[in-house]
């Protein structure tokens, strides 16, 4: 009796240590979570951040009506942010705690707030909001693009020219990536406080319109097969660093604007805020109708002077083409950009690396490589006026240097500013080899 006595007293004394050490193990384990799991989101976070800064297509609608329906978006990365460690309950049991309620209690209020200045708006009407909002932004783009393009060139100011490493891009490359400062960075938070559409419109459509790889691509490898190689590379680098740095003074200038503004406006914010804020199925509806006619009476212009300017194969014709088929553009380099920030595979690999841009890019420099190579073959005025509107419009607009520059800054301002230069490379490199297999060798091949 004794001995079985000692031996359930040895046994109890055993489980109370097996028990003991479970919790210190468990604990061991949570502070061990708890001090590197911030990190790896923190590492994570910024990857997404940076592949996300120029755009991320209609993922952006999908955010923005999340945050209109009032709902508590609880992410890992606030959680993260604000200090707060998720507890992993041994027995799979959450304990109550009467702080939890109070903590999310002001998120509710707020969200009842806004319930007079916001309503629930119908998806496929953010959706046919926004491609209107692009189409008719991307035509503005494409237009001032032309503009540019006639201005600085030889025939006026004579800044830029085909045979030169200042390509006939390069003004309206450098103006986009100035106003993306502005429109993409800095106030592109209050411009989505009005109307996330609009933003979207402003950015993706008007700015990326604007600016074109694509274009900047091809006279590269124009200088290229000409034997030009030194003006190519300095059309390249020099390229790059006047758009990198046209940003850079973009948001400088922006912010001392938003710093006078909020000084001298700040009262009547809140007011003109809800008054042209488009945030109800009516107001969207009308925008919608506005947006509408005015693509339909540009589309209509377009094609009248298309018809009066095609066999003449000036560069006016190429233009009014380039209109009809920009928005094409657009809205695939768009819906690519939802691929931003998502990475490879299912674990998200190069988080950082925007593929949506990256792909957008690349293949609107191959094709329009193809292109320039068809006109070559063909060699007829049709062929070019054809192929030239298509070149200026749907590939123009389907490449981008805006985004490009806004997510080339993002990454030099992260804790890993090299990101930037390998993107870079990334974006360049391809698409010149690709061009010179597509565009240049068969060039020099057939001597065209």
């Amino acid at each position: 009796m004794g001995k079985m006595m000692i031996e359930h007293g040895h046994d109890e004394a055993e489980a109370r240590r097996s028990v003991s050490f479970a919790r210190t193990k468990s604990n061991t384990s949570s502070r061990c979570i708890q001090y590197s799991f911030p990190q790896q989101l923190e590492n994570d976070s910024e990857s997404e951040s940076v592949s996300e800064s120029g755009d991320i297509g209609d993922r952006a609608l999908s955010s923005n009506m999340s945050s209109r329906s009032g709902r508590l978006l609880f992410s890992v990365e606030n959680t993260a942010e604000s200090g707060l460690v998720v507890p992993i309950e041994e027995e799979g049991a959450w304990p109550h705690d009467p702080t939890a309620t109070d903590n999310v209690s002001p998120v509710t209020k707020s969200g009842d707030g806004m319930k007079n200045c916001e309503r629930e708006v119908p998806r496929w009407l953010d959706y046919i909001s926004s491609l209107l909002f692009l189409a008719v932004f991307g035509i503005l783009g494409v237009l001032l693009r032309y503009v540019l393009e006639i201005l600085f060139g030889p025939g006026n100011v004579g800044a830029t020219s085909d045979q030169n490493y200042m390509y006939l891009d390069l003004p309206s490359n450098m103006v986009g990536s100035f106003l993306m400062g502005w429109f993409g960075v800095v106030f592109k938070g209050d411009i989505s406080k009005l109307s996330a559409q609009l933003a979207i419109g402003l950015t993706t459509g008007f700015l990326g319109s604007l600016t074109t790889f694509s274009g900047w691509n091809q006279k590269m490898l124009e200088l290229s097969v000409e034997g030009r190689w030194v003006f190519a590379i300095l059309g390249i680098l020099i390229g790059l660093f006047l758009v990198a740095y046209s940003i850079i003074f973009g948001i400088e200038t922006a912010k001392g604007l938003q710093w006078v503004l909020k000084r001298t406006g700040n009262n009547r914010k809140s007011t003109f805020e809800c008054s042209w804020k488009v945030n109800s199925p009516k107001r969207h509806l009308v925008v919608s109708v506005i947006l509408l006619l005015t693509l339909a009476s540009l589309w209509t212009i377009c094609i009248a002077l298309e018809i009066r300017k095609f066999k003449k194969g000036n560069s006016e014709s190429r233009l009014w083409l380039a209109c009809l088929v920009g928005p094409l553009g657009v809205w695939i380099r768009w819906f690519l950009a939802r691929l931003n920030g998502r990475g490879l595979g299912k674990s998200g690999l190069l988080k950082w690396v925007p593929f949506g841009t990256l792909i957008a890019n690349v293949s609107a420099a191959s094709v329009m490589a193809g292109l320039a190579t068809l006109k070559k073959v063909v060699s007829t005025k049709d062929c070019d006026t054809f192929v030239g509107g298509v070149q200026f419009g749907l590939l123009g607009c389907l490449s981008t240097v805006s985004t490009f520059v806004a997510e080339f800054h993002a990454m030099r301002e992260s804790k890993h500013p090299w990101r930037a230069y390998a993107y870079a490379l990334a974006t360049i490199l391809p698409s010149f080899i690709f061009g010179t297999l597509l565009y240049s060798v068969p060039v020099w091949i057939k001597g065209f």
